[in-house]
């Protein structure tokens, strides 16, 4: 299961989205917009811009997140979200000894599909190996014939070898990263991922976020999940089913970060 930590985020985010709005909405100079702005008026601030859609003062606001223990595939899911910055371990830098990976529970509840997905994850990392080994012995004459010292040479031709080894590694094997949105951008990510119809790791993931999000600006994100918890599903045809369901869900969940 992915863990997630809330690094960091800006200071009073709310109180900061309510000066942007405030400047937008009172003649206010640059140094007055913060004056007089209480916890009530800076949630009726906040509240404000969600009823009237105007978007663009939570931008003010970021949230930066530490992610370990999801796999490469969602690592291809949430770089969609192009609205973000992005750090991820290197798998060109760092060697996988023995890769971690993430084990998917439908796999897990069958004991035969579970067998089969740890054989291809021990076959996988002996691959992964067996090309290191092969690549680093091709590449050292490179090295030692540029002058370099057996022991330099070896440890540049092992960092050369893993970069093409790597591709034989899963879609499954886990990685780290670390992860900043605005609050605008963190708004459409939980109302795309924490949908049951996203992916269920993802899904996972967001929910994870938005607890943490919750705690430190709860006005901000009181609305903030599923399209389905501020009306109607918009996926049609492809809909879950289950609006009553996720409804209770996020209810649940928010009042457990009051």
């Amino acid at each position: 299961m992915a863990k997630v930590t809330l690094i960091s985020y800006t200071p009073q985010p709310e109180k900061t989205i309510a000066s942007a709005a405030k400047l937008c909405y009172s003649p206010a100079s640059i140094e007055e917009i913060q004056e007089g702005l209480t916890e009530e008026k800076t949630a009726a601030f906040v509240d404000m811009l969600a009823e009237i859609g105007h978007e663009s003062p939570i931008e003010h606001a970021s949230f930066t997140f530490g992610i370990e223990g999801v796999s490469r595939s969602l690592l291809a899911q949430i770089t969609r979200h192009r609205l973000a910055s992005y750090s991820v371990q290197s798998q060109r830098y760092v060697k996988e000894k023995m890769f971690e990976f993430v084990l998917p529970l439908e796999i897990e509840a069958v004991p035969e599909a579970k067998e089969e997905f740890l054989r291809a994850m021990e076959e996988d990392q002996r691959h992964y190996d067996r090309l290191t080994e092969i690549l680093t012995e091709k590449h050292v004459p490179e090295f030692l014939a540029q002058g370099k010292e057996e022991k330099e040479a070896r440890r540049l031709a092992s960092k050369k070898a893993i970069e093409d080894a790597r591709f034989v590694l899963p879609n499954a094997c886990a990685t780290k990263m670390v992860c900043t949105m605005n609050a605008r951008s963190l708004m459409n990510f939980f109302t795309h991922r924490c949908c049951n119809r996203a992916q269920w790791e993802i899904r996972e993931l967001a929910t994870q976020m938005l607890r943490l999000v919750l705690e430190v600006a709860p006005n901000l994100f009181k609305n903030a999940g599923p399209s389905c918890l501020r009306g109607a599903c918009p996926e049609g045809k492809m809909s879950c089913g289950k609006q009553r369901e996720v409804r209770d869900t996020f209810i649940k969940i928010k009042e457990s970060a009051q």
